[in-house]
Parts: structure tokens; sequence; C-alpha cells
């Protein structure tokens, strides 16, 4: 399969975008983003082998590049802060079952209108961008992208134990601002 870069922006750009805006919330931030998967594929081109198409090899570099954001912001911020452990609710008991006031709910986004998951889809970017960048990138790479937890761990330079850690309190954090906000 031959690579054709002159088609790449009509044929590819738009997924991309779409790709990107999705996993970093940030228009500027996934433009720029597109275009440095242009650019690193076209200096890449001689490594294409041609085991996948066009698209999925110029997504892994996106996806690539993503990770590299996320490892760039989130360098530093490993720690809880400690202002926000203070906040944060207890939402156990000490035997660990769900407090009965904070225990889950229904969310109500079994339902098939497109309109009804839109808007969920908007309140649950809006409550990631709520989450620390580090939470955040552990969150997307599990659930969104389906990493693996060894290269989550691997990629953002975090133990097993902390990712376990960071994925509970972000899906804790997502879940109370969902309740909030949707329910």
């Amino acid at each position: 399969m031959l690579l054709n870069p002159h088609q790449w922006v009509s044929s590819h750009a738009d997924y991309l975008y779409s790709f990107a805006i999705t996993r970093i919330n940030d228009e500027d931030l996934a433009k720029d983003l597109v275009q440095e998967t242009f650019l690193a594929a076209l200096q890449k081109t001689g490594s294409f082998e041609g085991k996948s198409s066009e698209r999925t090899w110029l997504t892994a570099i996106l996806k690539n590049k993503i990770i590299d954001v996320y490892r760039k912001k989130s360098q530093g911020l490993k720690t809880i802060d400690n202002e926000e452990k203070e906040n944060r609710e207890d939402f156990f008991e000490e035997d660990g079952h769900w407090k009965a006031e904070h225990g889950p709910k229904e969310f109500g986004i079994e339902d098939k209108d497109h309109l009804v998951n839109k808007e969920f889809e908007h309140i649950l970017q809006k409550c990631m961008q709520k989450l620390p960048v580090l939470w955040k990138a552990v969150f997307t790479m599990k659930h969104i992208d389906e990493e693996a937890t060894d290269t989550i761990c691997t990629e953002l330079k975090v133990t097993a134990s902390n990712f376990w850690v960071i994925i509970h309190r972000a899906k804790l954090n997502l879940r109370a601002c969902l309740q909030k906000n949707w329910i």
C-alpha cells in the first residue's frame, strides 16, 4: 500500500481532529496536534510498512502526540493536593460500602435519544475538565482509548498502585459531578 500525503488533509484531517478534541478538549491544541501528526508522518513515510491503513497509522502517530501532551501536563502533579483531600467528601462507610446519601444513582443514559446523549457527552467533558491533569489523562487512556493498564503506567510514569488510586478517585469525582449536573 502506497501513502498519499497529498490527500491526507482532505481524507483524514476531520477524523484526526475529532479524535484529538475528544481527548484534549482544546481546539487550538487539537489542531496543532493534527498538524504535528502530518509533519511527523511525512518524516516517517519510509517507516510505513503497509500493515495498517493510512488512517490507522496516522491515528497511532496522533495518539503518541496526545500521550506526550498528557505526560508533559502531568509532570509534577503526581501528589494529591492537601486542600483537595480536605474538601472531598468521604463516600464510603468504614466497611467499604457506599454511604446511603452518596450511593450511585441512575443516570438515565440508557436513553437512545441522540440529543440526550450529546447533552450527556457535553456534561461529561465539562466534568472531565475539572479533574487534575494526570487523573484526566489516566481516565481518558483507560476508558476512552481503552489502553492497557501497563501501557498507561509506562507512558505516564505512574506505579500500578498509584494508577488504581488515580482511576478510583477520578471515577468518584466524575460520578459526583455527573450526579450534580446531569441527574
